[in-house]
Parts: C-alpha cells; structure tokens; sequence
C-alpha cells in the first residue's frame, strides 16, 4: 500500500499531501525487508537441522540386525576417533560468543543448555580423547535403545561420560563435519528451564553446522544405529593412534 502510493506521488505533477509520508513508509518497509533478510538464515538453518533431526529419529531408521554387528569388547578396542581442547575459555558465555563468530547456529534446546547453572567450563585447559560409537557396536540388536541403557553398557565396557563442554567445544573444532551426520555427546543431562532433561548433538544437517539439543530422557529410546560420543579414560589417553571409525 506504502509503495503503491509513493509511485503516484512521483506520477503527480504536483506534490501530493501524501508524499512525504508514503516515501517515509516505503522507507520503513525496506528496512524492515533488509532486516528480515539478515535474521532469516539463522533461523532457516536452526529449523531445518531440528527438522532433519527429527527426520532422522522417526523415519531414517536402519533396523539394527541390517549392520554388520562390529562388537566391542572394551574401551581398548575402540581407536580415538577426535581429540578436542576443553578449558580454552573463561566461562559459557565467551564460548557462545566464538560460535556465534564463526557462524555456527545454536538451537532453542542447546542455548537453554548453555545457558543454564549446571552448564560449565573446565578451568584448566587439557586434551580431551574422544571415541564414536553406535548402540549397534555397544551389543544392542534392537532397532533402539533407551538413553540410560546406552550409557550403563558404555561405562561397563570402560568409556566415560563426556562434560556439557564437550559439545559445544566440538562444534568450533570440527568445522568440516560433513553433511548429514549427527553424533549426540554421551553426557549428563542438563535441565532446561522448564525441566526437561536435554543432551547436546553436534550435527550437519544440511542447513549448516549446529549445535541442538534433543531428549535426554532416561527412557529416551535412540535409534541404534545413531553414533555417540563418549570420553577414552586418561589413563588409556595416547595408547591407540587415532583413526575415523567406519560409519
């Protein structure tokens, strides 16, 4: 309405009482499309990567008795898969800032997180060994698995929960994650406010690198074939040369 009206004014051979004010609204309304410009492929991305998320969960499953069952034995059997640096900066608000600096997207889950008293960062900083593995290598035949059940098996066979660091940590140092690949951080679970329990999942899923969250739920059933993140104790640290595990 704004633009139609300021086309006329200029149309007009003479100034129309109107004038000033269309050109003002038109003014206003680029801005306002500019805005919605910059802000959109934020958004974008951060619905698109929940939404493959989800995809992921409900419909991309790989019924788990397809793989090959590639068993582990003991934490001794799994090479590293990544070693990160945790403890590099001051508290969780200057490591949200870096991400926001090289433009990886947070979802709503993963900033409530990050965001919470229980969300920390180590004081000292150290090397963190990380090893990536599936429910599937873990022993599990079914095509999922609850949360709690994941996590006693991994600590049985000698991993170690991952701190909330971990995730976000990650996410800086692994900016050539390729697409389509979600690995969740085998952690505590961080409360959001509302209570719900939340894990963090560094993931690729099309629109861009980000950092989500998803169900942290004991009884949160995972798709078995979904990989996880899990710590090499420090006493095994360096014993195995590092290596990609097989997808």
């Amino acid at each position: 309405m704004c633009i139609l009206t300021s086309q006329a004014d200029r149309a007009a051979p003479h100034h129309h009482p109107n004038a000033r004010w269309g050109s003002h609204c038109l003014m206003v309304a680029l801005l306002c499309a500019a805005s919605l410009f910059q802000f959109a492929p934020r958004a974008w991305g951060q619905c698109s990567a929940r939404d493959v998320l989800q995809n992921q969960l409900k419909l991309g499953k790989v019924r788990a008795v397809d793989l090959p069952q590639k068993l582990i034995a003991s934490v001794r059997d799994v090479p590293t898969w990544k070693t990160i640096a945790v403890g590099t900066f001051g508290n969780s608000v200057a490591l949200r800032d870096a991400l926001d600096a090289v433009g990886c997207n947070i979802g709503g889950l993963a900033a409530e997180v990050l965001a919470r008293p229980a969300f920390t960062v180590s004081s000292n900083k150290m090397d963190v060994e990380l090893v990536a593995v599936s429910a599937v290598q873990l022993g599990f035949k079914t095509d999922s698995v609850p949360l709690a059940v994941i996590y006693a098996r991994a600590r049985q066979l000698g991993f170690e929960l991952a701190a909330a660091e971990v995730g976000p940590q990650l996410r800086l140092q692994y900016l050539d994650q390729p697409m389509g690949e979600f690995l969740i951080v085998g952690m505590q679970p961080i409360k959001t406010w509302s209570g719900e329990p939340v894990v963090l999942n560094v993931a690729n899923g099309g629109a861009g690198l980000i950092l989500i969250g998803q169900d942290g739920r004991d009884d949160a059933e995972i798709p078995a074939t979904s990989r996880f993140l899990f710590v090499r104790p420090p006493d095994l640290s360096g014993g195995i040369a590092a290596a990609l595990l097989p997808p």
